[in-house]
């Protein structure tokens, strides 16, 4: 019984490993373009509405670690 509830124990966290690698995916699809976005945007063409997000969005892609904006634009460009 105690082999059977590690068994599943152990299928339940690979299943909950599959969920989080997915979603780390989605999210260095979401960090890439963001990137990209903020890389090409003129700050000086923002609209004064999104001026605070944009501000935020270019902090937070800043923010990043090298590694982690390397596999970000990693990301967008072999979905391409």
């Amino acid at each position: 019984m105690a082999g059977a509830m590690q068994k599943t124990g152990a299928f339940m966290l690979s299943e909950e490993i599959e969920i989080l690698m997915a979603e780390r995916s989605r999210l260095l699809r979401v960090a890439g373009a963001a990137a990209q976005f903020v890389a090409v945007m003129d700050a000086r063409n923002v609209p004064e509405m999104v001026a605070t997000e944009a501000d935020l969005l270019a902090e937070s892609v800043n923010a990043l670690s090298e590694d982690t904006l390397k596999d970000a634009l990693n990301a967008i460009s072999t979905s391409k």
